[in-house]
């Protein structure tokens, strides 16, 4: 009976020494998988998020403020932290409600909405996932806000393209001294446009000068309305709207024609049809726009209590190849556009 316990208890030995060894393997083999393998996280925090970027239209500053989003989370979150799903309507607000209606569907992690037709698609597809807006002049006008106080409130915020507009009237001034009429050209959709129309005929009619409006509804009647305001006025003024800056060829062709010159909204403009713009650097409002989605993501900040934020500086610029054109001596203190090569 003795031998028998004997015999039982080495054997239990063995097995016991057996189960250990098992153990011991599987321990040194999940030492090679790498953290936060098996879903598809590449963050440190072992996170991957979703990010639906819908862009109105291809134009460079609409091009420029998503490049500095991208590369702003990239760098906040790190390489392959984000999955980004950029989707262009080309100009067709009705296109921007389907992506971002897509985005809804996917339930993405975020939504940027690049211009303010995407912005209003976004807000009318979700109110759950966070938006951020950017290239918008003002959100009050965007999204119908009465008294609007700096902060949107529920699941939206972004930042603001909008320079000084009573500067950009004094800018017509300087430089056109002699003009007695500007005509202010943009779409009649899109409604920061109306926005900056507005101010801009309250700015320009208090410096005496007479205003006259012309509105386009999409790209189709650009050059039709660019001659009518041509033939009427001495100067033309053209805020930041999204159609026009799509369209700047036809633009600039009619009015070199007619030699009637444009102050335009922002730099991208100008470059393709101005004379000079006091403007914001787009890629740099991009940037401020994913440092904001970085914190959203990270759960460092409540996107409701976000207030909107604006581009700090603004920079007076002149298209030298135009002003030359219709010579013109532009002040030193404006800095030259630079070519594209």
């Amino acid at each position: 009976m003795k031998k028998k316990i004997m015999k039982l208890t080495a054997l239990l030995a063995v097995c016991a020494l057996m189960v250990g060894a098992l153990a011991a393997c599987g321990s040194s083999g999940s030492s090679d998988t790498p953290a936060g393998s098996g879903s598809g996280a590449a963050a440190p925090t072992g996170e991957t998020f979703t990010v639906g970027i819908c862009q109105l239209v291809q134009h460079p500053a609409l091009d420029a403020a998503t490049q500095g989003f991208r590369d702003a989370l990239v760098e906040e979150l790190g390489e392959g932290a984000v999955e980004f799903d950029e989707q262009n309507a080309s100009g067709d607000s009705a296109t921007c409600a389907t992506i971002c209606n897509g985005f809804a569907s996917d339930n993405v992690d975020l939504i940027m909405a690049n211009a303010t037709p995407a912005l209003q698609a976004a807000a009318a597809a979700t109110a759950t996932i966070p938006i951020l807006g950017t290239s918008i002049s003002t959100y009050g006008a965007a999204l119908n806000i009465d008294n609007f106080d700096g902060t949107v409130g529920g699941n939206i915020s972004g930042t603001s393209d909008l320079a000084p507009l009573d500067q950009q009237a004094a800018m017509v001034k300087e430089i056109f001294p002699d003009a007695k009429t500007v005509g202010i050209m943009y779409c009649s959709s899109e409604a920061n446009s109306v926005y900056q129309a507005d101010e801009m005929e309250k700015y320009l009619t208090e410096m005496g000068m007479t205003v006259n409006r012309y509105t386009f509804s999409d790209s189709n009647d650009v050059s039709l309305v660019t001659q009518e305001a041509c033939d009427g006025n001495d100067v033309l003024y053209i805020p930041t709207d999204n159609t026009a800056a799509s369209c700047t060829d036809a633009i600039d062709a009619v009015a070199k024609q007619a030699k009637t010159p444009i102050v335009a909204g922002e730099e991208g403009l100008c470059t393709g049809c101005g004379i000079v713009t006091l403007t914001i650097d787009y890629y740099e409002l991009g940037k401020i726009t994913g440092q904001m989605a970085a914190k959203i993501l990270k759960g460092e900040a409540d996107i409701s209590t976000m207030p909107i934020e604006y581009f700090p500086n603004t920079t007076k610029k002149v298209n030298t190849a135009n002003a030359e054109i219709y010579g013109l001596t532009i002040p030193e203190d404006y800095v030259a556009i630079e070519a594209e090569e």
